[in-house]
């Protein structure tokens, strides 16, 4: 999913530098919501990773 927020970063920096302002700003905000996306994932499963590994360390 950060391949693809970095793509869509790319593509807005390129889209931006030729003059597209329309298409720069769409990839940009697609860009911004993969990334909170990923951002939200990883830390649900690092919560749940450590909740994983406290239980297994308890038995």
């Amino acid at each position: 999913m950060l391949k693809l927020a970095l793509f869509f970063l790319i593509v807005s920096l390129i889209a931006g530098l030729f003059g597209f302002g329309g298409i720069s700003s769409a990839a940009a905000g697609m860009a911004k919501i993969l990334f909170f996306i990923a951002i939200v994932i990883f830390i649900v499963l690092l919560v749940l990773g450590l909740l994983a590994g406290s239980a297994i360390a308890g038995k």
